[in-house]
């Protein structure tokens, strides 16, 4: 997240949400933002989501499975703001839907994460 210069900026009940600024150190050599930019934008706020949200976080962890992105349009400059949302919250797994826009609230990317539930393995036990 620091690497990145990327923040939380908001949370609902079902929702995170979280931005990034498009500076030089985001972009691909043509002058765009990195998609790899914005897919670890997506995934620094899915699994947090997940983390945040899980039933019984003593017990178990978030860890990612699949993230599959879609970019439809670049930024050159500004922020782009991603929340995540949940489109399945079960015991042993959760989805969510990830939506990257510009600060116009256009649309950069739409990105599907899957995060396994595991159980928490303690230092004891290795």
């Amino acid at each position: 997240m620091e690497t990145l210069f990327i923040e939380y900026t908001g949370m609902t009940e079902d929702t995170l949400t979280a931005r990034m600024p498009v500076t030089p150190g985001h972009m691909q050599p043509l002058g765009l933002l990195h998609g790899g930019a914005t897919v670890s934008l997506a995934e620094t706020v899915g699994s947090a989501a997940s983390h945040i949200f899980l039933d019984d976080p003593h017990t178990y962890v978030a860890v990612g499975q699949e993230i599959a992105a879609n970019h439809v349009r670049s930024a050159r400059s500004g922020y782009v703001h991603a929340t995540a949302e949940f489109l399945h919250k079960g015991r042993r797994s959760h989805v969510l839907q990830i939506r990257v826009v510009d600060d116009q609230a256009r649309l950069i990317s739409f990105i599907k994460m899957t995060n396994a539930i595991v159980e928490r393995v303690s230092k004891e036990r290795g």
